[in-house]
């Protein structure tokens, strides 16, 4: 984190975002369709990122997505995403997905992912973001600890021809 930058709290731009599986979010297995999630997802991050440095945003990458389980017709999926990491121009941000039982209010996680979203200006320029990012707990700072090693294998992979 810079020193000498504002900042604002991870729970400053947390999103949360719940939807209801219909048939048009079903592939022709019967489960979530993969590619609405990762839309859902995507959605979510650039929300968080966009409340987080108060301005556009893009997707540059989205570096780790993991299915765990299925999702089927008229379950509640629930996204969370918040900003995990704020550089320059970027920010990192976690987006956890899960299948809501809407008799318990148990959730279980069904996907996990990572993208890195860039604040950009009206003609898409990468533009400084203004605010850092104030971690205020443990779980905050591992996140953090973990963005940086994750930063560091997307430039070695990238250095690689990947």
């Amino acid at each position: 984190m810079e020193e000498n930058r504002k900042t604002r709290k991870v729970a400053d731009s947390l999103t949360e975002v719940t939807k209801l599986l219909q048939y048009k979010d079903i592939n022709g297995y019967d489960r979530l369709f993969g590619g609405r999630l990762m839309e859902w997802i995507d959605e979510a991050a650039g929300i968080a990122a966009s409340r987080h440095c108060g301005g556009g945003i893009t997707t540059a990458c989205v570096d780790t997505l993991q299915f765990k389980h299925a999702a089927y017709l008229n379950d509640l999926v629930v996204i969370i995403a918040r900003v995990t990491y704020v550089g320059r121009t970027s920010m990192e941000v976690r987006v956890d997905s899960y299948v809501e039982d809407v008799e318990t209010g148990i959730r279980h996680l069904i996907n996990h992912a990572y993208l890195t979203e860039v604040h950009v200006d009206a003609q898409g320029v990468p533009t400084p973001i203004e605010f850092g990012l104030e971690l205020v707990n443990e779980t905050e700072r591992m996140e953090w600890e973990g963005a940086k090693k994750r930063i560091a294998v997307r430039k070695t992979r990238q250095a690689e021809g990947y």
